[in-house]
């Protein structure tokens, strides 16, 4: 069981993270589930963060890798630990960072799973049909119509608020990762599915309010704590989307989507920049991988359309 003190070296680590550097809500509880872990792993041996040293961090890590645990997991926890025991030295709480020097496993680079555009247009049309009612076929329409145009991440999409969207606008502001936002633009199908959306949102919610039920703030709402449609549960509609559009569900998830959105506008000629703006990446590396992902449709495009490639006259010396 993990002490009172570690409970509270991961309590005030992961109130200074949202503080001092706005870290997003799912980056916190992913440290704090890391963390916890590692402070049940410490407590099995009657150790505890105060008492670890770097051959407790690297016997751990051993273990970790023994539970089957992949590089990308591995290395995540490592890098929690670090930063916990960097924040721990800065108030003093330890003398030493024991997780400093410890060289990562290093998280293998797995390319991005993309989807063709012909399976992205069975998924929009098994959305526009698969529904146990008209006000969730139009609702299901807009979430993979609004998802595919923008590339949004699915925890940007199900809080986006429903003022982003009114007045039918051909950009909306996207609060991401670290409260970052950024400007994306959308498409005349996706304006489109908004609108009818917006109707038949309207509709429900002025029905809700004459039962005495709140308004949502939200543009898609939903049922549970949060008060809009949870991650998990567009989840488990794109895999019944998938399996309506003929598409193999094992492909198909709201990340994805926002993969088939970089991949597609790369391939069609798109700057690599102006897709790092529209997905919201702080390092260009990131978008970089989409340029593996490409098929010779890209290859071609740049030998047809790359001034050095057309130049067949030899140059002079």
């Amino acid at each position: 069981m993990v002490s009172a003190t570690d409970a509270r070296w991961i309590s005030t680590f992961l109130d200074a993270q949202a503080a001092e550097l706005d870290a997003a809500r799912n980056t916190r509880l992913a440290y704090g589930r890391d963390l916890k872990d590692f402070a049940d792993w410490l407590a099995a041996r009657g150790l505890d963060f105060a008492t670890a040293a770097r051959e407790t961090v690297e016997d751990y890590l051993v273990w970790c890798d023994a539970q089957g645990l992949s590089k990308a997991t591995r290395a995540r926890r490592l890098s929690a630990i670090r930063q916990l025991y960097r924040f721990a030295h800065e108030e003093g709480w330890c003398d030493e960072n024991p997780a400093i020097r410890i060289k990562g496993p290093g998280a293998t680079q797995r390319l991005p799973q993309s989807l063709s555009e012909d399976e992205v247009e069975r998924l929009l049309d098994a959305a526009r049909s698969k529904g146990r009612t008209p006000a969730e076929r139009i609702r299901n329409t807009a979430l993979m119509e609004l998802l595919y145009a923008t590339g949004m991440r699915v925890s940007e999409l199900v809080e986006l608020p429903v003022a982003a969207v009114r007045g039918d606008p051909k950009m909306i502001l996207v609060r991401g990762k670290g409260g970052k936002e950024r400007m994306v633009p959308l498409s005349t199908p996706a304006r489109m599915a908004l609108a009818a959306w917006l109707v038949q949102r309207d509709a429900d919610e002025a029905a809700a309010r004459k039962a005495g039920r709140p308004a949502s703030k939200f543009l898609f709402p939903g049922t549970g704590a949060d008060g809009h449609l949870t991650r998990q549960h567009f989840y488990l509609m794109t895999k019944d989307f998938a399996v309506q559009g003929g598409v193999d569900p094992t492909k198909v998830t709201p990340h994805t989507l926002r993969h088939a959105f970089a991949t597609h506008l790369l391939a069609g000629g798109a700057d690599l920049r102006v897709i790092q703006m529209l997905l919201g990446h702080a390092d260009l590396a990131t978008t970089e991988i989409y340029t593996h992902v490409l098929d010779d449709h890209l290859k071609a495009l740049v030998l047809e359309h790359h001034p050095l490639a057309q130049n067949t006259l030899p140059r002079k010396g």
